[in-house]
C-alpha cells in the first residue's frame, strides 16, 4: 500500500469511548448522516424564507434553491468531518488540484458519454430530431451538473468509500459505495432494479476508482457534472430518469437493455460497458500501484 492513501487513521493515543463513538469509521459515518440531517433542515429553512421554493419564483430562483439544498449539508457536514472531528487538511478537495484533475475529470465525463451517444447513434437507438437553440441550460448546469457533481461526489466518494476503505480495506468500500450509490437512484422516474444496478456498476465503481487512484474528489466532481451536463443539456437525453431539455432534441428507440427505456442512457448496455471498461483500467492501475488498502485490521496487524 503507498504511503499516504489513507486521509484519516482512528488514534490509539484516545480514550476509547471516544475512539469507537467519535473516530472509528461508523462514528464519522453516523455523524456525518446526523449533520447532512441537521443542516439539510436549515437549508429547507434559510431558501423557503427567501421564496425560492414559493410557485411564484422564477426558474433561476427554483435551481438556486435546489442547489442550495444538494450543496450546503453536504459542504457543510463534510467540513465539520474533516476540520473539526478528524483535524486534517482537506486535501482531496484541494484548490491546487482542482486545475489539473479537475480538468481531467471534465474530460472523461465529456468523453465517456460522447461515446455512450455516439454508440447508440450507431446501434440506430439515438435520433436527433431537431435543435432548440434557446434551451435554457443555466439550471441544468447548476443543478445537475454543480449541485449532483459536488453533492453526490462529497457523500459518496468522500464521505462512505473514504471511511468505509479505512475501516474494511478497498474492496468492501468499492461494494458498499456502489450499492449506496445505485440505492440512491432507485426512486427516480423510470427507474428499475436494473437501472439502479447498472448506475451501481458503470458509475458507483468508476467514480469510486477514479477517487481511488487520484485521492482527489475535483476529478470525482468533475466528471460526474460533465456527464450529466452533456447528456441533458447538450444530448437532451434524460440524466438517471429526469426528463432533459437539450440543445439536441433527441429520443431513444429500441429495446430498453440497448437504448435505456425511460431512465435513459444510463440504463443502458452501451453506457455499462463503456464505463466498466475504464473501471477496470483504473484497477489495473490500483493493483500496480498495490494501492489497494487492506482492511484496518491487518494493517494493525502487520505493523504490531
Amino acid at each position: 500500500m503507498q504511503t499516504g492513501q489513507i486521509a484519516f487513521v482512528t488514534p490509539v493515543a484516545v480514550p476509547g469511548w471516544q475512539r469507537w463513538l467519535v473516530f472509528s469509521p461508523v462514528a464519522r459515518i453516523v455523524n456525518f448522516a446526523v449533520m447532512m440531517f441537521v443542516f439539510t433542515v436549515a437549508a429547507h429553512f434559510v431558501v423557503g424564507s427567501l421564496g425560492w421554493t414559493a410557485k411564484e419564483a422564477s426558474p433561476l430562483q427554483h435551481a438556486l434553491a435546489r442547489l442550495a439544498m444538494q450543496l450546503l449539508p453536504a459542504i457543510l457536514a463534510y467540513l465539520v468531518l474533516v476540520k473539526l472531528i478528524e483535524r486534517r487538511r482537506l486535501t482531496e478537495l484541494s484548490l491546487r488540484q482542482l486545475p489539473g484533475l479537475g480538468l481531467l475529470g471534465l474530460l472523461v465525463g465529456a468523453s465517456l458519454i460522447s461515446l455512450v451517444i455516439g454508440v447508440l447513434w450507431l446501434a440506430g437507438s439515438y435520433h436527433v430530431t431537431g435543435t432548440n437553440p434557446h434551451v435554457d441550460w443555466l439550471p441544468a448546469v447548476l443543478v445537475v451538473g454543480l449541485g449532483a457533481g459536488i453533492g453526490e461526489e462529497i457523500i459518496t466518494r468522500g464521505a462512505l468509500f473514504r471511511i468505509v476503505e479505512e475501516g474494511l480495506g478497498t474492496w468492501w468500500a468499492l461494494a458498499i459505495s456502489a450499492a449506496f450509490f445505485g440505492a440512491a437512484h432507485i426512486f427516480n422516474p423510470g427507474a428499475t432494479l436494473w437501472s439502479s444496478a447498472a448506475i451501481a456498476i458503470e458509475a458507483g465503481i468508476l467514480l469510486a476508482l477514479l477517487y481511488h487512484v487520484t485521492r482527489s474528489l475535483w476529478a470525482c466532481i468533475g466528471m460526474h457534472a460533465a456527464w450529466n451536463v452533456l447528456q441533458g443539456t447538450l444530448y437532451g437525453v434524460a440524466v438517471s430518469g429526469t426528463a432533459a431539455d437539450g440543445l439536441l432534441v433527441s429520443r431513444l428507440t429500441g429495446p430498453d437493455w440497448l437504448s435505456g427505456g425511460s431512465f435513459g442512457a444510463e440504463a443502458s448496455v452501451a453506457a455499462l460497458l463503456a464505463c466498466s471498461s475504464v473501471s477496470v483500467l483504473l484497477l489495473i492501475i490500483a493493483l500496480r500501484r498495490h494501492s489497494i488498502v487492506p482492511p484496518a485490521w491487518r494493517r494493525n496487524a502487520a505493523t504490531a
